[in-house]
């Protein structure tokens, strides 16, 4: 399988984050992406640099005012005080209900939560390069399966599906896996499906195609009764107007059963199939995985070479994207795993 790398991605490494209440070493850190390359590289994977510009889809799936705050904000943050090379902003204040989001504060850390959905996604001097090359990793991977591939798998960080149109959070700043199909809208693809596999649910990628009929998005994930991020992810949250339909969430209890999970799976598949998806991208998260630090599913390394061979029967071009996994040094396995599971089926087909 192709696989197209961030060689940016390093210069995102914040050294904490508040998880919980809690200062924290990072969950999020380079060694993940590192140990998936490693893995795959070791399996005799092709690994490609970006090749394609996602300037087209950033535009359409970003706003402007977002992006332009994005790209700036690290210089913004050492023009208050020089020192602040040395400290991690965080939002203290958020545009919550009854407070305004139409105007943009002066100060920086105003600014902070006009844009955060929480206080867990930590700014480095790096993010911004990291996250917009993440932006090419998954265009050109995108026109790789529009040229033919049968598949193409993103290795990039930070990840993207807990980032909205006009929003951060959850380690995420740029929705990789929405500029993936978008990318393949743009390459007439005419219904493309997200399925989001990560144990938290893709909050960014729903709300950016909620009122979207051309995209169909899908999740399985921990019940936001009490897993992040909380406040969407509900079954009955199944798209707007245009988009009526186009949505669909399977969420399971926290500790849920691995064959409750590929009963979820099976319904996805099985409606994606009804949908009519000519394209499929996978939001691939992986702390699903039974020694994943943050996360309360017990998938095995035998489970995701099944999922992976579940998402080859769909017979359909296939952009898989990195997303979640923290327990950095089995992330490898687990993703070439998935990896082996898709080419054994598909390569047979």
């Amino acid at each position: 399988m192709i696989a197209y790398w961030n060689p940016l991605h390093a210069g995102h490494a914040p050294a904490h984050e508040i998880f919980r209440g809690d200062k924290v070493a990072c969950f999020e850190t380079p060694a993940r992406a590192d140990f998936v390359l490693s893995a795959l590289q070791g399996a005799g994977h092709e690994l490609r640099e970006p090749d394609q510009d996602g300037a087209s889809a950033l535009a359409q799936i970003h706003g402007d005012r977002y992006l332009d705050f994005l790209r700036t904000a690290w210089s913004q943050w050492l023009s208050l005080d020089p020192q602040n090379e040395q400290r991690q902003p965080f939002p203290s204040v958020w545009p919550v209900r009854s407070l305004r989001s139409d105007i943009e504060p002066v100060n920086f850390v105003a600014r902070l939560g006009l844009y955060s959905m929480d206080n867990g996604s930590p700014l480095a001097h790096g993010t911004w390069a990291a996250a917009r090359e993440g932006v090419d990793v998954a265009a050109s991977a995108a026109h790789a399966v529009a040229q033919g591939a049968r598949a193409a798998f993103c290795v990039s960080r930070p990840p993207g599906h807990h980032a909205g149109r006009d929003f951060m959070g959850g380690y995420c700043f740029l929705n990789n896996a929405a500029i993936a199909a978008q990318t393949l809208r743009n390459l007439e693809f005419e219904r493309v499906a997200v399925l989001d596999v990560d144990y938290h649910h893709g909050n960014g990628t729903q709300s950016i195609f909620y009122e979207r009929s051309d995209v169909f998005f899908a999740s399985i994930h921990g019940d936001p009764l009490t897993e992040y991020p909380f406040y969407l992810g509900y079954a009955d949250e199944t798209g707007e107007g245009e988009g009526a339909g186009c949505n669909l969430n399977l969420p399971l209890p926290a500790g849920s059963s691995v064959a409750a999970w590929f009963e979820a799976l099976e319904i996805a598949c099985k409606r994606l199939g009804k949908w009519g998806a000519t394209a499929l991208v996978v939001s691939l998260g992986l702390d699903t995985f039974e020694g994943d630090p943050i996360s309360h599913f017990a998938l095995t390394a035998g489970d995701f070479v099944r999922l992976g061979e579940r998402l080859a029967r769909l017979g359909l071009p296939t952009v898989f994207v990195l997303e979640g996994g923290y327990a950095a040094a089995e992330l490898g396995h687990n993703a070439l795993c998935v990896v082996n599971g898709f080419e054994a089926v598909a390569g047979a087909a």
